[in-house]
């Protein structure tokens, strides 16, 4: 928890893949501001919201770098569920239960020295 000119946030940060999320949420009337620019949210951010009841009195302010829009959007939605966490721990057991605090930890499989990618081996001949 953080105090800035007397307006208390709670900070939580997502992470999938290369995206990393920044989540802050404060008292306010259900507005999301991302990138510093306010836009309609996604379903899949309002879920951990509407599970704890704090979709219309909660304002979010979301800094999203790296990845795709797909690795975003679940950054965000890790990172939200981690913010409600902050605010209020009660909320832990519940998040939980329906998979919002849990990391997705799968990310890209390196390429091998040689190697064509990750597993695929150059052509092989017999003769």
């Amino acid at each position: 928890m953080a105090k800035t000119d007397s307006t208390t946030y709670y900070t939580g940060v997502g992470r999938r893949k290369t995206a990393v999320a920044q989540v802050r949420i404060m008292p306010g009337n259900g507005q999301f501001t991302v990138n510093n620019a306010k836009t309609e949210a996604q379903e899949a951010w309002l879920k951990p919201l509407q599970l704890v009841g704090k979709r219309e009195t909660s304002d979010v302010s979301i800094v999203s770098r790296g990845g795709g829009f797909a690795s975003q959007s679940d950054a965000i939605t890790l990172g939200i569920a981690r913010a409600l966490v902050a605010m209020d721990e009660t909320f832990k057991t519940t998040l939980r239960k329906a998979g919002f605090v849990t990391v997705d930890g799968r990310v890209k499989e390196r390429k091998k020295p040689g190697l064509k990618g990750a597993r695929r081996a150059p052509q092989w001949s017999k003769r």
